[in-house]
């Protein structure tokens, strides 16, 4: 299990975030700017969700986590649902192989059990096809929210140890979240304006910097993913300590 708590060990420093989590925001706005129907904001967003996967292999990026579809999401009228669960599919028929092909392990995070049985049949085939690669390793947060990850890492915990439910502490949980298998994030990045984090790894977000831009999604590419790597490396990490003891660890 590679999952590590920054409120308790201090991630050692690297020149290239080794965990980047994404909200796509701005598909709608995209394709209204341009009087196109919003599906087609969302078509172009897949075009960016393709670049940025690329951009992050070349980069060394080893674990790039995109918020694809919140539990919140099924409050849009139900014809842009439709239209967001017919994209879904189609993007997993088409795309897991390639990945696979490109070495990249597919995952993907959140309560599937609300899609149509051909979605979760194709995750559950991605996932297994893909689960030796170590190039990249993509999660789609699907159906998710922070607040039900940690919900149900309580309820897994506490089903695996009953008398947890007494006391435990946060680090029990650690094992049964979604995100286990992944180090925490190290950078945050929000397209589309809006500065806020909408339930998105709301446990593991707890020392990742953020990074909000006006880009709108479909317009995301490897030159913006550049500004936002560099806006972290101007960051100085402190994870509860001071400057001077940053500097000292440094040598």
């Amino acid at each position: 299990m590679l999952f590590t708590s920054s409120t308790r060990d201090i991630p050692a420093a690297r020149q290239v975030p080794r965990h980047i989590a994404i909200i796509m925001d701005g598909n709608g706005r995209w394709a209204k700017q341009r009087r196109l129907p919003r599906v087609a904001g969302h078509r172009k967003g897949v075009e960016a969700v393709r670049a940025t996967v690329r951009a992050c292999v070349a980069r060394g990026v080893e674990y790039l986590t995109l918020f694809a579809f919140s539990s919140e999401n099924w409050r849009r009228p139900a014809d842009e649902v439709s239209i967001l669960m017919q994209l879904f599919l189609r993007t997993l028929e088409q795309e897991v192989a390639k990945l696979d092909e490109n070495g990249i392990r597919f995952r993907v995070i959140g309560d599937t059990s609300h899609f149509e049985t051909r979605i979760r049949e194709l995750i559950a085939a991605g996932e297994k096809h893909t689960a030796h690669n170590e190039r990249l390793t993509l999660t789609v947060a699907a159906n998710y929210g922070g607040r039900w990850d940690i919900a149900q890492a309580a309820r897994r915990l506490i089903a695996s140890e009953p008398d947890a439910v007494r006391d435990f502490a946060p680090e029990a949980l650690e094992p049964y979240l979604s995100m286990a298998y992944a180090p925490e994030p190290d950078l945050f990045i929000r397209t589309g304006g809006e500065q806020r984090i909408s339930n998105f790894l709301l446990w593991q977000l707890a020392y990742t910097e953020l990074y909000f831009t006006d880009l709108l999604w479909p317009d995301f590419d490897a030159a913006a993913l550049d500004e936002a790597i560099t806006s972290y490396l101007q960051r100085e990490r402190r994870f509860g300590r001071t400057s001077e003891q940053v500097q000292a660890a440094r040598g």
